[in-house]
């Protein structure tokens, strides 16, 4: 759920690749939340191109669920979206229901950090993409790691604001991939193990 004016446009996203490509998909607006931009999704998901299928994904701060849903349809097997909101879970869960896609996803309404101390089965690939300016990447980073929730070279997708540092990362946390698009910074990172 990056924060900025980009994106697939005021209230719409698009799939940009996998069994849903092209489908163009609506979202209740709401202030600062947009989808991730296709160009750093479509980059992104080349990175990923060769770990997403049959992968069992978490998309923390869904917001729109561009990530999820991209993740879904290029072949994840699962996708856990998160986010506080009730109406952006709602838009989620009828995507889902329009493409579906109920029994691969699921919708949970809690603070990423609550829904990750309450979580058990780890993960392939995890979306981190929390609004900027509430500095919640380092303790999402945290909780993955203490709580041993992402599966052995498992993948971790870090979006923030250029201007900002990257969090502290877990020793067992590598960087993989790394890039800057206008005024945010992509990272894909490796956990060894």
């Amino acid at each position: 759920m990056a924060r900025s004016a980009r994106g697939g446009g005021q209230g719409r996203l698009r799939i940009i690749g996998g069994s849903w490509r092209g489908r163009k998909l609506r979202f209740s607006p709401a202030p600062g939340l947009r989808p991730t931009a296709d160009r750093t999704r479509e980059t992104l998901f080349n990175w990923l191109a060769s770990d997403i299928a049959g992968a069992r994904c978490a998309d923390l701060f869904a917001g729109s669920g561009a990530l999820g849903l991209e993740a879904l349809s290029r072949g994840a097997a699962h996708c856990d979206f998160v986010d506080t909101s009730a109406r952006a879970l709602a838009d989620l869960q009828g995507h889902l229901e329009a493409l579906g896609a109920t029994d691969r996803g699921l919708c949970h309404r809690a603070r990423a950090i609550d829904f990750l101390h309450d979580a058990s089965t780890p993960w392939d690939i995890v979306f981190l993409d929390p609004p900027f300016a509430q500095q919640l990447a380092a303790a999402a980073c945290a909780a993955l790691d203490q709580r041993r929730l992402l599966a052995p070279g498992a993948l971790v997708y870090l979006e923030c604001a250029a201007t900002q540092e990257p969090p502290p990362l877990p020793d067992a946390w590598r960087p993989h991939r790394d890039k800057l698009a206008g005024g945010v910074a992509y990272r894909l990172l490796r956990v060894d193990g």
